[in-house]
């Protein structure tokens, strides 16, 4: 196995130094037509090795527009970026950004450069995949992202259950909104929340899970207190500013007064536990909890359809296959809570 360690990190590093010698030559117009590509040439004597990371730099800075989001989506600091930016103009003999008020715009020579810098991306994202495909082990990292809500109120035992089956598999969870990237290997899981399949990505192998569905919650207590008479303002806890939900007027308790915004989805559910109005949630969270009730007469609302999504040879993977297939059968045993079936309405 380490022989074989040996020879991926080999490949790997030959397809990135040749695309590395291809950003330099493209200056000195050394070409070979064969590929297609700018490469290298015994006649240009200012071709030199360039870093890898400082091309990812660049690549940052490119889309990012600033040196500051570069930075926050690499996960350095500011110094860093303009660091790493200043040897690779250094070693490139040129001036890849201009710098202005509003950020960072490229050069023509930066132009130039970030062509052959997303070629170079794209070829070697394509040569890992294909070699991560090969690993049949099951040691190593696994990369997965989910919603938060799924991470902290429903899998998070499963999870713990296979860290204990599978030690020497290093898991890095991911719980976040956002959609990786999985074809860059930012992850190689993602378990998503899918309301039409035909908005997944072509190129992502999909392996569908249960329904899920949200109901309309409340303060318990705040449910007694109505019952007996009691009366309070009653608002309506929501993450964004679309206005009034059309949930928040459907069941026997209605909203009154403004409404209690709040983009932390834990901020919604200790909001409502606090009696500060009603807000929709999962069911698998909102019935678990027992400080919330459901909010009589209101019914449940369909939330999608929960997927596994893997891409290319990163699926064929053991730990990947592994994971995808455990958490998928405990998905299975969840699929009452999941879809507001394992209690009765109050």
């Amino acid at each position: 196995m380490e022989i074989d360690r040996m020879i991926i990190a080999g490949r790997l590093k030959a397809e990135e130094n040749w695309l590395l010698y291809a950003i330099t030559a493209a200056r000195h117009g050394a070409r070979c037509g064969g590929y297609e590509l700018w490469k290298a040439h015994h006649a240009v004597p200012e071709c030199t090795m360039i870093d890898w990371d400082d091309v990812r730099y660049f690549l940052a800075v490119a889309r990012g527009g600033s040196v500051r989001t570069a930075a926050g989506h690499l996960g350095v600091n500011h110094s860093t970026v303009l660091r790493r930016i200043a040897q690779l103009e250094k070693q490139l003999g040129t001036q890849m950004f201009e710098k202005l008020p509003a950020g960072y715009r490229l050069t023509a020579a930066g132009e130039e450069v970030l062509e052959f810098a997303n070629q170079m991306e794209a070829s070697s994202h394509q040569l890992e995949t294909r070699i991560f495909g090969r690993d049949q082990s099951v040691r190593g990292l696994l990369r997965v992202t989910l919603p938060p809500f799924l991470a902290t109120h429903l899998l998070m035992p499963d999870f713990a259950d296979f860290a204990r089956m599978h030690p020497d598999i290093e898991m890095e969870i991911l719980p976040t909104g956002a959609i990786a990237n999985l074809t860059n290997r930012e992850a190689d899981v993602a378990i998503r929340i899918v309301q039409d399949r035909e908005t997944l990505p072509p190129n992502l192998h999909g392996l569908p899970g249960p329904e899920l569905s949200s109901g309309i919650y409340m303060s318990r207590d705040r449910l007694t207190a109505w019952r007996a008479g009691v009366p309070g303002p009653m608002r309506w806890i929501v993450i964004n500013n679309d206005g009034l939900p059309g949930w928040a007027h459907e069941g026997e308790v209605r909203t009154t007064g403004a409404p209690f915004r709040t983009p932390d989805a834990e901020a919604q559910i200790v909001a409502a536990r606090h009696g500060i109005g009603m807000t929709k949630l999962p069911c698998f969270v909102g019935d678990a909890d027992p400080l919330l009730a459901r909010v009589p007469g209101t019914r449940l609302h369909g939330h999608g359809t929960l997927w596994f999504l893997t891409q290319g040879e990163a699926r064929k993977t053991k730990r990947v296959r592994l994971f995808t297939e455990f958490v998928s059968r405990r998905l299975g045993t969840h699929a009452e809570r999941l879809a507001g079936r394992s209690v009765s309405p109050e």
